[in-house]
């Protein structure tokens, strides 16, 4: 099984791509896509769109997992947070694939041991788990997190049916 993990953002895009073979997690790519700031929010979201799409067809995911909506301190901040979640979204509708979602600290939780732990710890369990030389960039290994933390519950989902599936 092969998952395209995203942590979505409207400054940097996060991916990752992990594929499982029996019971071995190996890293097949991972990045960042920059989304300039100065740029108008809605060039923004068509560049996210265009980059998912592309990372679908380059990589050819099983299931796309996304960071779920969390609550940010800003509603600003959060609304154009949903904005790029729900271009990921679409293009994984677009392209036929399911989807999942998973809340930030159960992500956490999964690869790190505790909903709480630092970016910098998260990187450094995903580089361990997947056996990289080097710690990715942090919105990469959010990304990467977000797409182990699917395989490792993917058995807990094969009795859902629907295409989005919510975890909790």
């Amino acid at each position: 099984m092969r998952v395209l993990g995203i942590d979505p953002g409207t400054r940097k895009l996060g991916w990752g791509v992990v594929e499982r073979r029996s019971a071995k997690l190996r890293g097949v790519a991972a990045g960042v896509v920059s989304l300039d700031p100065k740029t108008p929010l809605h060039d923004r979201l068509a560049r996210a769109f265009e980059q998912v799409e592309l990372m679908i067809e380059d990589h050819a995911p099983d299931v796309i997992a996304v960071e779920d909506v969390f609550f940010a301190r800003f509603a600003s901040a959060a609304i154009k947070l949903g904005h790029v979640r729900g271009v990921v979204l679409l293009a994984a509708a677009r392209n036929g694939k399911p989807l999942t979602e998973w809340p930030p600290a159960l992500v956490k939780r999964t690869v790190a041991g505790r909903g709480a732990a630092e970016k910098a710890q998260v990187g450094r369990v995903v580089a361990a788990t997947l056996g990289l030389a080097t710690v990715p960039p942090a919105d990469a290994a959010d990304a990467l997190a977000i797409a182990i933390t699917h395989l490792a519950s993917t058995p807990m989902l094969a009795m859902a049916k629907p295409a989005i599936r919510r975890a909790r």
